[in-house]
């Protein structure tokens, strides 16, 4: 019988332009994670026959595939399979028939999603991983793009136009060659006229355009591999405007073939990817945004969202933050949430005393709290070297809040042990770090050395800590249950590597709580 501590969950997504699979695990304690992914390109729009219908040969193949993800649901133990359609079947004239025909071919219910919910849904993705209060949430697919207006993380406006990458290659004929500057000229006027029917796209200047999908994330790791960007992930990662004309130009001049090898660019979007970017060219230039942000989530992910875990999205930035390290800490369970808890404690008792003596970074109080919860994340792989594994998967585990820059230096701050292995770990992300980072790194690292050296013993035995510094010493005068003899040799132990950061030695003094009777 299988374990009730797992609930499996299979997400189907038939898109105009690409068929995909998510399978999602929802622990008993909340936690919830991706164990299994399907990706098919289906082209459903371009394949859609004269009078509107989807031919009998698309909707054959497309059972096959829905049965090959059931049959992987299944593997999983999947309690439920929620399968959805968008843009290609909701406009296809037998829609009706092609439901019917696949419902018993796979033997799965499939939801027809109108624009408007595909919009909800993609903005519920975004709203709950990136920490962004405003902003436009385009998705740009085969058949359709949605727009969403958000302010203070709620809905505003959403409307969704059938025009997609997919429909608008077929619809200006683009096959194998180049495409010429008249045609993206006229595909982005297009795209402007169908916008200028929700007048409120165009009040609102200046506000960050969120990009979700394929044509969107394409974009982003081209010019990702352009830079030798160095950190390994696209959702939250922020590019001026200005590159999507520019990268739109470079490959347009470009036949299908050429494009194909393009470092960066997946075959088979090679064909797609110039109109996807016209079309996002004419909303940046409606909407007037001149920063495009990668939502790595989407669909699936607002569908798992609306299907498994029915709250409302995080209402602020710092929520989302709190949700995903609560996510990691209860998939990654390394340490007692006793001791994580005294550490976390610890250090920020120390950062509020040192923050005077010595101002750090506005935001720096918000890493040492993140770092100082999952800073023991990496002994789920090896107790040995955990502080190696612990920067390792803070820089490749998915988890949201924080920027690409922040991460790193969080990843930086839980994992320190030396300014010699700190520069180590930081020497291939040095692009993407400002003057003064290493150093800040260095000393919130110090911090939470020092507040894990305080409960070493794991016992959470100081009650309360009295710091002062006096000189060059720094005096940790500690209330505790018992005497401290592991603590203060731990504190001891680091204290040389503590003077180099911070120019003072910790001295721990102990002062045994009195239970006797009155």
């Amino acid at each position: 019988m299988r374990a009730t501590t797992n609930r499996i969950t299979g997400i189907i997504d038939i898109g105009s332009n690409t068929v995909r699979l998510s399978v999602y695990q929802l622990t008993v304690s909340g936690a919830y994670r991706v164990v299994d992914q399907g990706r098919w390109s289906a082209r459903l729009s371009q394949r859609m026959a004269a009078d509107g219908t989807l031919p009998e040969e698309a909707v054959n193949e497309l059972a096959e595939v829905l049965r090959h993800y059931v049959r992987i649901c299944a593997k999983h133990g999947a309690e439920r399979v929620r399968a959805v359609a968008t843009a290609a079947i909701r406009q296809a004239a037998n829609r009706e028939d092609v439901i019917r025909r696949l419902r018993s071919a796979a033997g799965v219910d499939i939801e027809i999603l109108s624009g408007e919910e595909e919009a909800r849904i993609g903005s519920a993705a975004m709203l709950n991983s990136l920490r962004f209060a405003d902003g436009f949430v385009v998705d740009i697919g085969g058949g359709s793009t949605e727009i969403t207006l958000i302010r203070e993380r709620k809905v505003a406006q959403a409307v969704s136009f059938p025009i997609g990458c997919v429909n608008v290659s077929a619809r200006y004929g683009l096959g194998e060659a180049a495409v010429e500057q008249a045609t993206l000229t006229a595909i982005v006027a297009e795209t402007k006229r169908l916008l200028q029917e929700a007048d409120w796209i165009a009040q609102h200047p200046g506000l960050p355009l969120i990009g979700l999908g394929g044509t969107v994330r394409a974009l982003a790791k081209l010019r990702q591999r352009e830079i030798d960007y160095p950190f390994p992930h696209l959702h939250g990662y922020e590019l001026p405007a200005s590159d999507v004309s520019a990268t739109l130009d470079d490959l347009a001049r470009l036949p299908v073939p050429q494009r194909r090898k393009r470092p960066g660019l997946s075959k088979d979007r090679g064909d797609v990817i110039v109109p996807g970017l016209a079309i996002l060219r004419g909303v940046v230039e409606h909407a007037r945004s001149s920063t495009l942000v990668v939502c790595g989530t989407g669909l699936r992910d607002g569908l798992f969202y609306e299907t498994c875990r029915p709250y409302p999205p995080p209402q602020s930035n710092d929520d989302v933050l709190e949700e995903s390290i609560r996510n990691l800490a209860a998939l990654y369970p390394a340490a007692p949430e006793g001791h994580l808890q005294q550490v976390r404690k610890m250090a920020v008792a120390l950062f509020e005393q040192l923050n005077i003596v010595s101002p750090l970074p506005a935001g720096s109080r918000r890493l040492l709290d993140t770092a100082a919860r999952l800073f023991r994340i990496g002994a789920m792989i090896d107790y040995n070297d955990c502080a190696d594994h612990t920067f390792y998967m803070l820089l490749h585990t998915h988890w949201n809040g924080l920027s690409h820059r922040e991460k790193i230096l969080a990843a930086g701050i839980a994992s320190y042990r030396s300014a010699s292995s700190l520069k180590r770990k930081l020497s291939p992300y040095q692009s993407m770090l400002a003057d003064g980072d290493a150093e800040t790194i260095g000393k919130l690292g110090a911090l939470l050395l020092l507040a894990s050296a305080l409960d070493r013993s794991e016992s959470q035995a100081i009650s309360s800590l009295h710091i002062s510094v006096k000189g060059k010493h720094l005096k940790l005068l500690a209330e505790s249950e018992h005497p401290l003899p592991v603590e203060q040799m731990e504190v001891g132990n680091m204290a040389k590597e503590f003077k180099k950061i911070w120019g003072m030695t910790p001295d721990l003094q102990t002062i045994q709580e009195d239970h006797s009777p009155a």
